[in-house]
């Protein structure tokens, strides 16, 4: 098959993906959409080059090029969505109140499926809690306990410009040796770091709650950890979390002190660094920083 029909399928498949990620918002379809318009911009410009004739260089120089050229400009916009970010009112670590309106779960039928099956498996629902992430938009959690407290699961509905909503998990628990494991599956970059005694794994690729309560489990059965119950509630613990990361990120440099935020921005320019890093590895393979 000749390139520019391959080039042609491939402007195809990234309308139907798009479109399809429009309403059930997957981050691993949002990655194979990213390939696929890099793909085209690469080998469609570099088709169109010489086609007309812009260019006297062979296929895959241009190809090569054009390829690096939207490299560079995607790298431009993360940098400049890092900068707006950092300069911009909105909090990194927002402050969660009680949700009382009872709105956290979606009204869609993939998750209230969701919901049946962590009650299923013996979870019920310890609080519902919600942030202010800019503009009237909500960021809403809902937390799920196991029966002996020793597993919280924070189930987070991310809203999307699209007006879908993204579910992430977050499996947390407490060791009798003082350490909290955690096990998510979040897509947003985080690239600072945790206090020295959690444990964390992120596999933004792994959608099921299954796979990702199993893997958590997984982990505390290979560290020889036996945990013990949460005392404190969903809510103060969640507040309490958000507070001492941001005290420790400010702390070792990811951060600026909360005096020189004003002028400098939140994000340190190694911070702004570590978030661009993590913004490629995420986008397009899925991958997030490690930070055993």
């Amino acid at each position: 098959m000749e390139i520019p029909y391959l080039i042609l399928a491939a402007i195809l498949l990234s309308l139907v993906v798009a479109q399809v990620n429009q309403r059930v918002a997957s981050p691993v379809l949002s990655i194979v959409d990213r390939w696929l318009r890099w793909g085209v911009f690469a080998f469609g410009a570099a088709q169109v080059c010489l086609d007309f004739q812009f260019v006297d260089r062979p296929y895959w120089a241009l190809v090569t090029v054009f390829f690096l050229l939207w490299f560079l400009g995607e790298t431009l916009l993360n940098w400049l969505s890092i900068y707006a970010l950092s300069v911009s009112p909105l909090p990194l670590f927002p402050r969660y109140v009680a949700n009382q309106g009872g709105d956290e779960w979606p009204t869609q039928r993939r998750m209230l499926q969701l919901r049946d099956w962590l009650r299923a498996q013996g979870f019920k629902q310890a609080q519902a809690m919600k942030a202010e992430i800019g503009g009237g938009i909500y960021l809403r959690v809902s937390i799920y306990q196991s029966p002996d407290a020793a597993t919280r699961v924070q189930v987070t509905f991310i809203p999307q410009s699209s007006g879908a909503v993204t579910v992430c998990f977050a499996v947390a628990s407490l060791t009798a040796s003082g350490h909290r494991f955690v096990t998510d599956n979040l897509y947003v970059p985080f690239a600072g770091f945790y206090p020295e005694q959690w444990s964390v794994e992120r596999l933004p690729l792994c959608r099921s709650l299954g796979r990702l309560l199993a893997r958590h489990r997984t982990r505390l059965a290979q560290a020889g950890e036996t945990t013990v119950p949460f005392t404190t509630d969903p809510l103060t613990d969640l507040n309490s979390t958000q507070g001492e990361l941001d005290r420790l990120n400010t702390e070792l440099g990811f951060l600026h002190s909360q005096q020189d935020r004003e002028d400098l921005g939140k994000i340190t320019h190694e911070g702004r660094y570590r978030v661009w890093k993590e913004i490629w590895t995420l986008n397009y393979f899925g991958r997030a920083a490690r930070y055993e």
